[in-house]
């Protein structure tokens, strides 16, 4: 499913203005992968990730980076998505001008919620108009690209991580600028 959401948009709606941004890496976690938030068992930090598919799971790391993932499964296991760049159509006005290239404001799972106002406020919001934060289907356009070229998509080991970094999902769209970081 983490392959599925590349050249999706992400849509997220702050007093009153919306930011769509395409979609152009993300990761994968499981129950049992030991890089997994919820590998060991249940906790009151980590519980939304064993609930509904189509909520938010936010954390923070590093004690001032949050990280985006869209629990994925049924209810009682735990599965997620992590959201690691986008590639903004535009600044958002709530963010002040960049020195970087505009495809490189949001590459970066803490850039990317910084930039769009993802906080741990918004931990265990269903996704939808109703939380100012969902993710669109991918354009025809999007959709056409990527199954015309078989090299549009990279698929690759997980980066950042200290357990479960050979385990190779992560996917990121080849071409895209806006990647936090590409494998050769």
């Amino acid at each position: 499913m983490a392959v599925d959401l590349l050249g999706c948009t992400l849509v997220r709606v702050v007093n009153g203005e919306t930011v769509r941004a395409e979609i152009v890496e993300t990761e994968a976690y499981e129950s049992g992968d030991p890089a997994m938030y919820a590998y060991r068992h249940r906790t009151e930090r980590n519980a939304v990730v064993f609930g509904a598919a189509g909520v938010a799971y936010v954390y923070r790391i590093y004690r001032q980076y949050c990280c985006f993932n869209i629990v994925t499964d049924r209810e009682g296991l735990a599965s997620t998505i992590l959201i690691r760049a986008v590639d903004l159509q535009a600044l958002p006005s709530w963010v002040s001008p960049q020195k970087e290239k505009l495809s490189r404001v949001a590459a970066g799972p803490g850039k990317l919620c910084r930039t769009l106002a993802i906080d741990e406020s918004l931990k265990g919001v269903s996704l939808g108009v109703e939380s100012g934060l969902w993710v669109e289907a991918r354009s025809p356009t999007a959709t056409q690209k990527i199954a015309a070229n078989a090299a549009a998509i990279t698929q690759t080991t997980r980066i950042g991580l200290f357990k479960g970094a050979d385990i190779p999902w992560r996917w990121y769209l080849s071409e895209s600028a806006a990647v936090s970081k590409k494998m050769r």
